[in-house]
């Protein structure tokens, strides 16, 4: 079975993180997305509570630690509330948990509606494979090197957008503090790591993340040099999801459209990629020297 419009979030734009196509997880949602619902929600939910309490959108603010500009926002549904706030609105507000039940809901819609599937599989997997192609795998990146990604978009992002984007793509890293710890494998092409998007200091400081992340002992990083004369997977990036009920997923993404597989066929046949593929890059251990002598180079 294969389900469309239900991702990851590829290499840049895309969900992946590897992922890659090029979905913006932008904070801003046309009245007739997905995700406006939930917003348009909150907002109505968190004004009738502020209004209960007796507060203004200044006072409220600063008990909250946000401008009342950026409140109204909210609460018309314009912008998404990172979870600190809404961790705050409802114990300044004594919601009662009113707000927070909404959070995960919230949470979501800061995604591309085709990315939302895939960023709820994600946050739960118990393992992910990721393979990276175009660009280093959104799990991996730095704040510097999300937002180049995001500012190399065409259309053009505004920058509300566009940071709305790259706080979007850092949270998703939570996962790596998450408890069990999943088990996450990265396989990045060697043409992604020399590609100096954002510039070559970005590119420095993202060389820099992918070895202290590939330092943990739940995450193998891998390289795929370009002196293979074999490659299973020159087809584009993709992602294989292991959920906690022990089902195998698939996700792949490509020019901001999206495919989530559930069908057994197509699963093994990219699970069979992944296999070769992890078997032709270098080991994890000569990928952390080959990355090393990579910033020895600059």
């Amino acid at each position: 079975m294969t389900v469309t419009r239900g991702d990851v979030d590829a290499d840049m734009g895309s969900g992946s993180g590897s992922g890659s196509g090029s979905g913006v997880e932008s904070g801003k949602r046309p009245e007739d997305e997905p995700g406006a619902g939930v917003m348009t929600a909150f907002g109505r939910q968190l004004k009738l509570l502020r209004l209960r309490a007796g507060l203004d959108r200044t006072e409220f603010g600063k008990r909250v630690g946000y401008a009342a500009q950026s409140v109204a926002s909210f609460e018309q549904g314009r912008r998404i509330p990172q979870p600190e706030f809404i961790d705050k609105a409802d114990a300044v507000l004594e919601a009662g948990g009113l707000l927070l039940a909404l959070k995960e809901e919230v949470a979501r819609a800061q995604y591309p509606p085709f990315f939302r599937d895939m960023a709820r599989l994600e946050a739960k997997a118990v393992g992910l494979c990721v393979y990276g192609l175009y660009a280093i795998p959104g799990l991996l990146q730095t704040a510097d090197y999300a937002r180049a990604g995001f500012e190399l978009e065409r259309p053009l992002l505004d920058e509300g957008d566009i940071e709305q984007g790259v706080a979007a793509r850092l949270a998703r890293q939570e996962i790596y503090d998450r408890r069990p710890a999943p088990l996450l494998s990265f396989i990045v092409d060697e043409s992604v790591l020399r590609r100096p998007i954002g510039g070559w200091p970005t590119l420095y400081g993202q060389l820099e993340q992918m070895l202290s992340i590939g330092s943990k002992r739940n995450v193998e990083v891998q390289v795929m040099p370009l002196n293979r004369e074999d490659h299973a997977a020159l087809g584009g990036p993709f992602t294989l999801i292991d959920t906690a009920q022990g089902q195998r997923l698939a996700y792949a993404e490509v020019q901001g459209d999206s495919r989530l597989y559930t069908g057994r066929a197509m699963v093994r046949e990219l699970e069979a990629r992944y296999g070769i593929i992890r078997s032709q890059a270098l080991t994890p251990r000569e990928s952390s020297e080959f990355i090393e002598k990579l910033l020895g180079e600059k």
